[in-house]
């Protein structure tokens, strides 16, 4: 699911529309974003790491590239909320960047651009600032005197690394850590499962690599997630050949059939709580279950997911709850009458 236009998005356009910075005969925009303005500009290339946005860019009309690649004149850059992806964002701006090329970036307030500006001139020097939309924008060009090691320690903050054996990288959901509701569900995972299992928001593949190690005997276990990031970790995580990977937005439904799910789905979009992104992991999730078929859910204990599964036709029990997470599992023991299916959204 995808809000409404992004501020920041907004801001970062600014310098180009006043005149301060001249547009570009091309540009590489690192966190694309589709906006009605790009449209004018001449040949523009985007990387977007999540599945929604990246659809929308590409519904736009603009060019996505797999990866960051190249020398530009320009690069546009939204970074993520984390720090270290921020950062890291920036070393890899400045290192596409052709000599006398301006990176610009924009954030929101809340979202620390200011702070992201210092660091910025902490590397490259002086920067043009200006603010709207409760966001900043700035830029900087590219020049023999930024900080060689300001640069390196950006770098090296957007390196993967390990946790607990899984390979991770900044920016990526539980980047630092095993999620303890993903915890949680993985310790109380039967060890029954049979036939093909899909893994909803599977993330670095924690609870995927849960479910085959108890239940050896799966035939296939399909990660969907719509972090690219996310996914490419998780590839490198599970090498098994049973093990399938699908970089795809779960709210939009799944086009298959399982005989078990298992998630911990996502109930923000950017810094606001979304209910309905978990709704609509559920309503995916039940829609592609095989009579018999099973889910298990981790949640935090707030969310209202128990009325949905109702709502959906599905028998469920709480398995587990404590002051933060509950454990719900629910099964598709009869089919829903066709007039009380709720139509996907």
């Amino acid at each position: 699911m995808v809000n409404a236009m992004n501020p920041a998005l907004e801001t970062l356009l600014l310098p180009f529309s006043r005149g301060e910075i001249d547009l570009p005969p091309r540009a590489l925009f690192l966190g694309a974003e589709a906006h009605p303005e790009l449209s004018a500009w001449p040949e523009l290339c985007g990387w977007q790491a999540s599945k929604p946005l990246a659809d929308l860019w590409q519904k736009a009309g603009h060019r996505l590239c797999e990866r960051p690649s190249g020398s530009w004149p320009v690069v546009l850059l939204l970074p993520g909320k984390s720090r270290d992806e921020a950062l890291a964002a920036l070393a890899l701006g400045y290192d596409l960047l052709e000599v006398g090329g301006t990176l610009v970036v924009a954030a929101a307030n809340l979202a620390g651009a200011q702070r992201l500006e210092k660091d910025l001139a902490a590397a490259a020097g002086p920067v043009c600032s200006s603010s709207k939309h409760k966001c900043r924008v700035f830029h900087a060009t590219k020049h023999p005197d930024w900080n060689p090691q300001v640069l390196a320690t950006w770098r090296e903050l957007g390196a993967r690394r390990q946790i607990d054996g899984f390979t991770v990288e900044a920016g990526i959901f539980s980047a630092d850590h095993i999620d303890p509701g993903s915890a949680l569900l993985a310790a109380h995972l039967p060890n029954n499962l049979r036939g093909r299992v899909a893994d909803l928001g599977a993330g670095w593949g924690f609870l995927a690599r849960a479910c085959l190690d108890r239940n050896p005997t799966l035939k296939e276990i399909h990660l969907f997630e719509a972090d690219s990031r996310a996914l490419d970790c998780a590839r490198e995580n599970l090498p098994e050949d049973l093990f399938r990977f699908h970089w795809h937005d779960v709210t939009t439904g799944l086009d298959d059939k399982f005989e078990a799910v298992v998630m911990n789905p996502p109930f923000h979009s950017g810094q606001a709580t979304d209910i309905g992104l978990g709704l609509g992991f559920l309503r995916s999730a039940a829609a592609s279950l095989r009579m018999g078929g099973r889910i298990f859910l981790v949640a935090n204990r707030q969310l209202p997911y128990e009325a949905e599964l109702d709502a959906l036709g599905l028998t469920w029990r709480k398995v587990v709850e404590d002051s933060t997470y509950k454990l719900l599992f629910a099964e598709r023991r009869f089919e829903r009458p066709a007039e009380v299916r709720r139509p996907r959204r």
